[in-house]
């Protein structure tokens, strides 16, 4: 079913726009999102009215994010219950819209399960719905509660490795309350030192192609009132070598039970300069991006996207020249590689921020243990 779109005019504040919400109009419950899309130009919401729209938000990058997609795969599952559709027909397109985040399929298989068992008790439809969304609100809250533990206790790993506080770090891609339930990973994580008064400069990466950290961290980080600057991704080793880069927090999309890390495009590079440089280079992530059934990063399917996405340049209301919708800069039928992510291994990272607590050496023995404690304390 189409989707639609609803503007806020100025007597709504940003920061009362959330990522994503339920809402049941009497026409039937929709999935609402802040299309982030069109941002920093506009605040517009998308209302998915099944699971079809919401495959195609996630897909375009409407919501993106590895927690928000794990809590947006449950409430499109928990969508489909509520509206009548085939559940596991709605959770088989969700859990494969973007394959390398990992949190999307846990989402969507924790609201199945929700599902079945509550369907398999009572064998009544709308109870089953009713136990779905109850699960997806939960992950949404779990989120919430995540984000706050790994905030504090990534600020404690900064002062610790750095004391004396003006913290400067670097950043890549988009970490923030735009991915989260709560306040995000790594942005979290430097929010809470602007805070408490320790985070001089947070330096921002532009994140080529589709410039997520210019459009979204940037956007973030100035409604936020943080002190930002942002650079383009090529100019990173000149901050390092220039000795401008304390420390590096970046997300991450999934970890493999070696450590090793897929995140944004650019990520991988990053490491390897802060390891030239002396510079602590830490992951922030939510247990649920954890992957135990992943062995090693040579197993993590990285997602190939569009040519397009390269070979034009995108931005909110841009007159549309090229095929992708974009301005082209490079000739026609130029051809591009373009994998969404990059694969960092564990020698390069400091420590893995987790709600769970710090890892760090970071091996696979210590990530196993953190993810077996984890299960203990969620019952699951």
């Amino acid at each position: 079913m189409a989707d639609q779109y609803a503007h806020h005019g100025e007597d709504k504040p940003p920061t009362d726009v959330p990522a994503i919400r339920w809402e049941e109009p009497p026409e039937g419950p929709v999935l609402v999102l802040l299309d982030q899309t069109r941002l920093p130009v506009e605040e517009v919401e998308l209302v998915c009215t099944d699971a079809s729209a919401l495959v195609e938000a996630i897909r375009t990058l409407a919501v993106r994010g590895a927690p928000l997609l794990g809590v947006a795969g449950a409430y499109g599952v928990a969508l489909a219950a509520a509206r009548g559709f085939d559940v596991d027909e709605a959770a088989t397109a969700l859990a494969g819209a973007r394959p390398t985040a990992v949190n999307l399929s846990v989402g969507v298989e924790r609201a199945r399960a929700a599902y079945r068992a509550a369907l398999a008790d009572s064998a009544d439809p709308q109870q089953a719905a009713a136990a779905t969304l109850a699960a997806a609100r939960q992950l949404h809250r779990e989120d919430a509660e995540a984000s706050v533990r790994m905030a504090r206790h990534g600020l404690a790993l900064l002062d610790e490795l750095l004391p004396g506080g003006g913290h400067r770090v670097l950043t890549h891609c988009n970490t923030g309350a735009l991915v989260s339930g709560g306040e995000g990973t790594a942005f979290a994580v430097a929010l809470e030192a602007h805070r408490a008064g320790q985070l001089r400069r947070l330096w921002v990466d532009e994140t080529r192609p589709l410039l997520q950290g210019a459009r979204l961290t940037a956007y973030e980080a100035a409604r936020n009132g943080m002190a930002y600057t942002l650079l383009t991704d090529n100019a990173a080793g000149s901050l390092f070598s220039a000795g401008e880069v304390d420390a590096v927090l970046v997300g991450a999309d999934r970890i493999a039970a070696d450590g090793s890390v897929a995140n944004k495009v650019g990520t991988y590079p990053l490491a390897v300069l802060a390891r030239y440089h002396h510079v602590p280079f830490i992951v922030v992530a939510p247990v649920t991006t954890l992957d135990p059934h992943t062995p090693d990063g040579a197993s993590i399917e990285v997602e190939q996207r569009p040519g397009y996405e390269v070979t034009e340049f995108s931005a909110p209301q841009v007159p549309v020249m090229g095929a992708g919708g974009g301005v082209a800069v490079a000739p026609l039928g130029t051809q591009a590689y373009n994998p969404a992510f990059d694969l960092t291994p564990p020698e390069l990272i400091t420590a893995i921020v987790t709600e769970e607590g710090v890892v760090s050496p970071v091996t696979a023995e210590a990530l196993a243990d953190l993810y077996a404690r984890s299960r203990q304390v969620s019952g699951g």
